[in-house]
């Protein structure tokens, strides 16, 4: 084996051997470690409050919760709030016996948005009074959520692109030389 390839040998697995060493541990995202009330808990009366708890704490921008029953209607009450590793929200007086659904998007210590469903059944009849459907806002058509369509980033940077190659290509060739 010729010096020169036993060189370049050990230098490449020392490099390689340097990058796994360096890399260090992946970040996870948020994930939850428990509910109130408990994943499959049977209740006979409203908790007041539904609450999902992560393993970190969460961004407070952006949070969104629903807890909606068996008939299909929204039986929480107002905006979730966030506090550390706990996103909750209000949950009115229940209706009718079955399982109730807490589904929640949080975004995570990370940047990225986690989002999942917790349940629990309700096993005595309460009185309340449902909120609208829970699918109310999907069906009430539109479906645009007031953001920046697609489109417009991916035209813009079509032009952007396109302006830098013409300048490249043809910016310089404009002026005479002497």
């Amino acid at each position: 084996m010729s010096r020169k390839l036993l060189a370049g040998l050990v230098t490449g697995l020392l490099i390689t051997g340097f990058a796994l060493l360096g890399g260090g541990v992946a970040d996870a995202h948020s994930v939850p470690v428990s509910s109130s009330p408990a994943n499959g808990a049977q209740v006979d009366s409203s908790p007041g409050t539904a609450s999902v708890t992560f393993n970190e704490n969460l961004q407070t921008a952006y949070p969104s919760m629903t807890v909606s029953g068996p008939d299909g209607n929204l039986w929480s009450k107002g905006d979730p709030k966030v506090e550390g590793p706990t996103i909750s929200i209000e949950v009115g007086e229940l209706g009718p016996v079955g399982e109730y659904k807490i589904a929640y998007r949080v975004t995570s210590a990370d940047g990225h948005p986690v989002s999942g469903t917790r349940t629990f059944t309700l096993t005595k009849a309460g009185n309340g009074t449902p909120g609208p459907r829970a699918d109310a806002k999907a069906k009430s058509g539109g479906g645009s959520d007031g953001g920046v369509p697609l489109w417009v980033f991916i035209a813009g940077a079509v032009v952007l692109f396109g302006g830098g190659l013409a300048f490249a290509l043809l910016g310089g060739r404009s002026k005479q030389r002497k």
